[in-house]
């Protein structure tokens, strides 16, 4: 396997290979844009420009190590005990609202859904109807073949539909949506975008702009951070349609007040390839991933303002740990217990993960969600 991703680094940086393309594609963006191209647009053509961008090229992405690969670990990819745990909190949410479905949002390699609808079958509580949202064709062949025993329960859908009754996740979902780049350089703000230099290369470049973060940032010292304009417009479309059920979110971030912290100068953007991170997205596009953390406190206030209720918001780690992790863990090996307290220690993903649950006033009442009944951390959003 670890043969299989040197060659496939090496054919993409060859002339005309897809890499080359993705350059040609962005450097013509580039000047019908006038020489200057916004940092969201730039991310949005490396992640998922048909054919040539990272989630779009047909790359490993998901795994362990980068001996099969892959680029980074999600929690499903990480351990089972992820999704079967949950489950439950799925269970719970689904006879809660009266509904029957599950919607999954950038499904990965399909390893959650796998594990959601095989764990709800255990509960003796079978979907109706499992369905995928998924912007990359690429990721869509790889769900199909992981959930290939479970085709006639699988559905793939392409966008929203006018209406949605059921229970929404979203694992490391958020991250993946373009973002806005702010810099504060000698007192003034710019929006970070990318031009070309003398020689042709992507390079940064600033434009003057009445955009602000949107909380003031204390000092005058230099500050890069982001905004995060099409996280909250997803969160607000779901709203729209989110007639009945509820929807939970698990991501990487921090509230508003961490996000913006004075001491975080430098922004979160980075990138990952072959489980090493760099702060350089204009290297090696497409073929590497590039993300940003979640602003929560933003999710929760578009949520509310198109008509969602907070349900909670806490760490991933207290979350597993209220829904029933360690029953799960019941007679795992040695292995999986290892896997498992990476799910939920601090210094690993429990801290710094965090889940959210939203969901439409009419089925936000009468019920606690598993995940939330100790340790909610709304107040601080």
């Amino acid at each position: 396997m670890g043969d299989n991703r040197r060659v496939r680094t090496e054919t993409l940086n060859e002339p005309g290979s897809l890499t080359s393309a993705l350059l040609a594609r962005l450097r013509q963006a580039i000047a019908e844009a006038g020489g200057w191209l916004p940092f969201d647009r730039f991310m949005a053509m490396a992640l998922y420009e048909p054919g040539l961008g990272y989630y779009a090229n047909g790359g490993q992405t998901f795994g362990h190590l980068p001996e099969d690969g892959s680029d980074f670990v999600t929690a499903p990819e990480l351990s089972p005990l992820f999704g079967r745990t949950l489950a439950r909190q799925v269970a719970q949410a689904l006879a809660a609202t009266g509904t029957r479905e599950v919607w999954e949002f950038g499904a990965g390699s399909g390893a959650l859904a796998l594990q959601l609808i095989e764990a709800l079958d255990a509960l003796g509580q079978p979907l109706q109807r499992y369905t995928i949202v998924d912007l990359s064709g690429t990721l869509r062949e790889r769900q199909r073949a992981t959930l290939a025993a479970l085709a006639n329960r699988v559905h793939w859908a392409n966008e929203l539909p006018e209406a949605i009754e059921g229970v929404v996740v979203g694992n490391e979902v958020l991250d993946a949506m373009p973002v806005q780049l702010l810099a504060r350089v000698g007192g003034q703000w710019a929006e970070r975008g990318v031009a070309l230099d003398a020689t042709g290369t992507l390079a940064w470049a600033d434009r003057p702009t009445a955009l602000r973060p949107p909380l003031e940032v204390e000092g005058g010292h230099d500050y890069l951070t982001e905004i995060h304009p099409q996280a909250e417009a997803f969160v607000r479309t779901l709203a729209e349609r989110l007639r009945r059920g509820a929807a939970f979110f698990i991501d990487y971030g921090f509230p508003e007040a961490e996000y913006y912290h004075p001491q975080r100068h430098m922004g979160t953007l980075i990138s990952h390839r072959a489980h090493r991170s760099d702060s350089d997205p204009l290297a090696d596009v497409g073929l590497k991933d590039i993300t940003t953390h979640v602003n929560f406190t933003g999710i929760a206030l578009a949520a509310q303002d198109a008509g969602l209720e907070v349900l909670g918001y806490t760490s991933q780690g207290r979350f597993l740990l209220n829904a029933g992790l360690m029953d799960e863990a019941r007679g795992a090996d040695a292995r999986q217990n290892a896997l498992m307290q990476k799910l939920v220690l601090e210094h690993e993903m429990g801290e710094l993960f965090k889940v959210i649950a939203l969901a439409p006033p009419a089925s936000a009442s009468g019920w606690v969600p598993l995940g939330f009944v100790a340790g909610d951390r709304t107040h601080r959003l």
